[in-house]
C-alpha cells in the first residue's frame, strides 16, 4: 500500500515509514511524554516497526507523530500521539486525526481505542467516547517497566 501523504501549509502529514525521524520520536517519548518516560531506543524502533505511523513534518524536520496498532481488518489501538510544543496551536493535532482516521488501511475497523490523560475533548471531536462497557474490558498491567532504564543520552 503507497504511503498516505497530505499537504497544508508548510506542514505535511505521511504514513511514509521512510520519512520517519526515530531520534526525534524517541527524545520525546523518553523525554517529555508522560507515558513513556525512559523508554528505550530499541523499544521505540520495534514498536514503530510494527506499527502503522504518522509523522508530521515541517520544513524536513519531524514535529509530530502517532501511531496505529493495528490488524488492518476489525480493530486499532491509537498511541503515542504528540505535536512538539513549538508547533501546537496550530491544528496539528486535528489535521493529524484526520490523516489518520481517512487512512485507506483503518477503513474497515469496528472498533478503534486509546487511552489518554489529557487529550479528551481532542478526541471525542473525532467521535473516541468513554468506553460503553467499562465492565468488559480488561488489562494487564505488567509494571512501569521503562524506569528500570536510564534515559538515552
Amino acid at each position: 500500500m503507497q504511503p498516505a501523504e497530505t499537504r497544508q501549509d508548510a506542514y505535511i502529514i505521511s504514513s511514509d515509514p521512510a520519512l520517519l525521524q526515530l531520534n526525534v520520536i524517541h527524545r520525546y517519548l523518553s523525554e517529555d511524554s508522560y507515558w513513556a518516560k525512559n523508554i528505550p531506543l530499541d523499544i521505540v524502533r520495534r514498536s514503530v516497526d510494527n506499527s502503522l505511523c504518522f509523522g508530521v513534518y515541517h520544513d524536513g524536520a519531524q514535529v509530530g507523530f502517532a501511531r496505529v496498532i493495528t490488524d488492518r481488518a476489525t480493530f486499532g489501538y491509537l498511541a503515542d500521539v504528540f505535536i512538539l510544543p513549538a508547533h501546537r496551536g496550530q491544528g496539528l493535532s486535528k489535521r493529524l486525526m484526520e490523516a489518520i482516521l481517512s487512512h485507506p488501511a483503518l477503513q474497515d475497523l469496528r472498533r478503534m481505542a486509546l487511552l489518554t490523560e489529557d487529550a479528551q475533548g481532542l478526541y471525542k471531536q473525532f467521535g473516541f467516547n468513554v468506553y460503553e462497557y467499562p465492565e468488559r474490558f480488561m488489562s494487564r498491567r505488567i509494571g512501569p517497566v521503562y524506569e528500570k532504564y536510564p534515559t538515552a543520552p
